[in-house]
């Protein structure tokens, strides 16, 4: 039977071709690394649903995919049999967490993605509400923080048309290569989870009848937290970042997930679960063997 890890790798790469591959037939996708178009609304956001950056599954799912999976991560894990709640899978949860934290939130400084960026010919910017855009130096976008003219009166040159007073703004890293984030957490959550789902069937096999109702509700959120997530990473395919930005997102995720399948995380091979019924059938074969003797 073909492991449930290698079906959903198929599966996330089937999604991510065709959907880049729709993106370049059809010119969907959007430049998410030009600092001229990238702040506006996608080209095709009033016809194509998924377009619009404030669609729902954007906004309440995809950017916040990850604590949806810690969520389901959590519900499976502490609703599961005794048996399955090993260390391992708790070290596979915070093995991820670490390769998410340092891709997008720190790494010794910058998280990875942004140096990937800067070092490949990226530039943080600042876009004026009159659509000039302003360079800054990058440790402004590495500090996340919003820019003003009260703030940081230097910044803004006294040729542009400077903005209100009480106008503020974040800068972004632009140019260089923009590897999609959305696709490289996209793909590194499904695996995990379906990881989790393939180690909770793993434990309990020959006795589900023992699975609690709270259990049974875990799973069915876990499944369906893969099958949006799937449908977030086709959306994201087809309409945002360039073919390149898209698979090195799919393949840091595919290697992010690999960290959590090193020997030294794997659960330990599930203990022989003995049910009632198998309990009952041995004590008669001795009863019976006694008999004989």
């Amino acid at each position: 039977m073909l492991d449930t890890r290698i079906a959903a790798l198929i599966t996330i790469t089937a999604i991510v071709l065709l959907g880049t591959v729709y993106s370049v037939l059809h010119d969907t996708y959007l430049d998410t690394s030009n600092p001229l178009i990238t702040h506006l609304a996608h080209p095709l956001h009033a016809t194509h649903y998924f377009a619009d950056k404030k669609n729902p599954l954007n906004v309440y799912f995809t950017k916040k995919i990850w604590g949806w999976t810690t969520a389901g991560f959590v519900f499976l894990f502490a609703t599961s049999p005794l048996n399955a709640r090993t260390k391992e899978r708790v070290m596979q949860y915070l093995a991820a967490t670490c390769v998410f934290l340092a891709f997008t939130s720190w790494f010794f400084g910058p998280p990875v993605l942004d140096r990937l960026i800067a070092n490949t010919g990226g530039e943080c910017v600042l876009n004026l509400p009159t659509g000039a855009v302003v360079p800054v130096p990058n440790e402004y976008c590495y500090k996340n923080e919003n820019i003003s003219p009260i703030t940081h009166p230097a910044l803004f040159a006294t040729s542009l048309l400077v903005p209100d007073s009480d106008w503020h703004a974040r800068p972004r890293l632009r140019r260089g290569h923009d590897v999609s984030g959305h696709i490289f957490l996209l793909t590194m959550s499904t695996l995990f989870l379906v990881d989790q789902l393939k180690t909770t069937f793993k434990y309990s096999r020959g006795n589900r009848a023992a699975w609690s109702p709270a259990h049974n509700w875990a799973i069915v959120a876990n499944i369906f937290l893969v099958a949006i997530s799937l449908l977030a990473l086709y959306t994201t395919s087809v309409y945002f970042h360039t073919p390149f930005e898209k698979l090195s997102g799919y393949l840091l995720g595919v290697a992010g997930f690999a960290v959590t399948q090193i020997p030294a995380l794997q659960p330990a091979p599930e203990a022989k679960v003995v049910t009632n019924k198998e309990i009952s059938q041995e004590k008669e074969k001795a009863h019976n063997n006694k008999k004989f003797h």
